[in-house]
């Protein structure tokens, strides 16, 4: 058999697929990052919406979908990746992210029945998951799933967030060590669960699984 880690990750994902759909979200397989792309321009963004926005996400970046549209002439973009941005007017543009009709980003982790697990410093991505922006895209490569929500707790704890915090470049102390101490620095990105066990209203959020390693 050709591309054997391939074809072991399709029979994942598809499995996974039932079970997110069982949850009440609305599920898509991509066999790549183009693949990806092609089915977030060509169905997901075509909801009627006109502004979108997103959340940060290592895989969003990876997909090519920020390049495409950052400078969209289509819809209200709200970028909260912009370079050279006064910190005030990135937080207002975090806000306003909340009630965009489109919200694209990431997931630390989806478990194998289906949930979502995330952690966040700001918690603008995690609370425009739970509820806010109408419609919410998240972009997941097959490296984020996991058996349960303890092992994806864990994936966060030990590899997730120690590699984030040195992606920013924040002062803490698993920066230096590649270990989550529950710091209580000032740059500590460790604040805000969430667990998503369903969508309401169902197919609200839409989860894009990609036949792919990607983000963090």
């Amino acid at each position: 058999m050709e591309k054997p880690i391939e074809n072991y990750w399709l029979l994942r994902l598809a499995d996974l697929k039932v079970a997110l759909e069982a949850n009440n979200f609305e599920v898509y397989l991509a066999e790549n990052t183009d693949e990806a792309r092609k089915i977030v321009k060509e169905i997901l963004l075509r909801t009627g919406g006109k502004s979108i926005a997103w959340g940060g996400s290592v895989t969003y970046l990876q997909t090519g979908l920020y390049d495409e549209l950052k400078n969209c002439a289509d819809y209200d973009v709200l970028d909260s990746f912009q370079k050279g941005v006064a910190p005030e007017e990135m937080y207002e543009r975090r806000r306003r992210s909340l009630l965009a009709d489109i919200f694209i980003t990431g997931t630390n982790g989806v478990t194998e029945t289906g949930k979502l697990v995330n952690l966040d410093m700001t918690g603008n991505r995690v609370a425009a998951i739970t509820f806010g922006p109408r419609n919410v895209v998240i972009l997941a490569g097959r490296n984020k799933v996991v058996p349960d929500v303890e092992d994806a707790m864990l994936r966060v704890k030990n590899f997730a967030a120690p590699t984030n915090a040195m992606r920013l470049d924040k002062k803490t102390p698993c920066v230096k060590t590649s270990v989550c101490e529950e710091c209580r620095s000032p740059d500590r990105i460790c604040n805000t669960w969430t667990i998503t066990e369903k969508s309401y209203p169902k197919g609200r959020i839409k989860i894009v699984l990609i036949n792919q390693d990607l983000g963090l």
